[in-house]
């Protein structure tokens, strides 16, 4: 069931953005009057094939789902009757062929912009963006930074929760390595802060930016009383009650809920002495925490769960919502950044400024579809969201064999005046698939030893 937990949101979603990018190229052909042939979503054996539509296009689900594509009627690839040729693509102008190709790619930044406007109008949960400074000589504390300070703004641009105010930090430090940013502190007044982002690294196996520059949510102290407590798990068998509080552990006094994780957390399969407090009397109760493995590291678990309340949770959260037109006017904004620092990103990967550790395959990305769809529907589409920019952008990398590849040549074709001779094109495509080869062994490279390295 764990497996399908993963896999049903990787295959779906890596399945509607092929579906998009290909129906982006499939609606500019249809549109340009080219004949398609076939329509494919997968690559290798059909599973299920039909035939449509006055052209009778073939349309194809097949078993290696990492991929797609969209036949056209071309001379370069059989012979084609005379009355059919002004439908191939190869005789198309440049521009109509340019159209069709660029459309995919543009298809997926497209459906980026639907998926953010529908979870901006909707309404997304998100921690606030109020901080716990974590070391007195980090960043962010020698910048003046205090516990409860609410960030209200990044640069002049408005933040609304912890995400936006990770997602400045990281625009901030890719662009110009320093921020000015306005909060609220504890007190009610507003000031502005200069927050230098110089020692701040990107990369893969480094600490989260946020870490970098010493901050973390501010948590409100929750009082270690059970809200919850599993059926079948070490507390229950042991006779923890709901609304029991837990005033020691081995002696040692148990402040909030997060300090009786902790101590459980570290205790995997380790014997430990609870003092409880119910209806007035203390009670004392042994409980041995089951073994589990989370993220490569064996842990304590006792079925248990936290008392919550709205105080608490208001404290903490806030529903980020927008007007649809706002939505749509972000949504397009927020497209565009990601699409802005993707390309960063990749360049500075092929400078050497940052580790192709960074790079991810499809193992990576079902990890992650796993997760978001577990934290709730508006995570997973913004999930969505954010691989089919990746997806768009990819595509139009200038790399023979991707839709970027073609377009360049394309630009070739119209500064010439003519076609790039097809000797050129051949080499290119063979030169553009092994680097295609060579990016994907380094991805999965990259998921295998994040597997094994936790």
């Amino acid at each position: 069931m764990a497996l399908f937990d993963y896999l049903i949101p990787f295959v779906f979603g890596l399945g509607l953005l092929i579906l998009i990018h290909e129906l982006g190229h499939y609606s500019v052909a249809r549109w340009c009057n080219v004949k398609v042939q076939r329509f494919s979503v997968g690559f290798g054996k059909p599973l299920i094939k039909w035939t449509m539509g006055k052209d009778r296009t073939e349309w194809v689900l097949a078993i290696f789902p990492l991929g797609g594509y969209v036949k056209m009627l071309d001379e370069r690839e059989g012979d084609v009757p005379a009355a059919l040729r002004h439908r191939a693509f190869n005789t198309q102008s440049v521009w109509r062929r340019f159209a069709i190709v660029a459309a995919g790619p543009l298809a997926n930044l497209l459906l980026a912009v639907v998926l953010y406007w529908v979870v901006f109008v909707a309404g997304v949960d998100e921690l606030k963006a109020r901080v716990a400074v974590i070391a007195p000589d980090s960043v962010a504390a020698q910048a003046g930074f205090q516990d409860r300070d609410e960030i209200l703004s990044v640069d002049g641009v408005a933040v609304r929760s912890w995400q936006d105010w990770r997602w400045a930090v990281l625009k901030a430090t890719m662009d110009t390595g320093e921020a000015e940013v306005r909060v609220r502190t504890e007190d009610g007044s507003t000031v502005v802060r200069s927050l230098p982002l110089q020692s701040v690294v990107v990369d893969e196996g480094r600490d989260d930016p946020m870490v970098q520059i010493g901050v973390r949510p501010f948590r409100p102290r929750i009082p270690p009383v059970i809200g919850s407590v599993l059926d079948d798990g070490p507390a229950a068998i042991a006779g923890v009650q709901l609304g029991d509080e837990v005033l020691r552990i081995n002696g040692e006094t148990v402040d909030d809920f997060m300090t009786l994780v902790q101590k459980v957390s570290a205790s995997p399969d380790e014997r430990m002495r609870f003092e409880l407090v119910r209806d007035g009397s203390v009670h004392e109760l042994d409980i041995t925490p089951r073994p589990e493995m989370v993220d490569d590291e064996m842990v304590g678990r006792i079925g248990v769960g936290v008392q919550r309340t709205e105080e608490g949770a208001d404290s903490m959260f806030v529903v980020v919502t927008h007007p649809p037109l706002e939505a749509l006017s972000l949504a397009a904004v927020q497209t565009w950044d990601m699409s802005i620092f993707s390309l960063k990103m990749i360049g500075r990967m092929i400078t050497g400024d940052l580790s192709w550790k960074n790079l991810s395959g499809p193992v990576t990305i079902a990890d992650y579809a796993g997760q978001s769809a577990k934290m709730g529907l508006d995570h997973y589409i913004k999930f969505l969201a954010l691989i089919s920019i990746s997806l768009g952008v990819l595509n139009l990398l200038p790399i023979p064999v991707l839709d970027g590849g073609h377009l360049l040549y394309y630009v070739i074709e119209i500064i010439r005046g003519g076609p790039v001779p097809e000797r050129v094109m051949e080499i290119g495509q063979q030169v553009g698939l092994a680097l295609l080869v060579m990016l994907m062994a380094f991805a999965f490279y990259n998921d295998i030893n994040r597997l094994i390295s936790g």
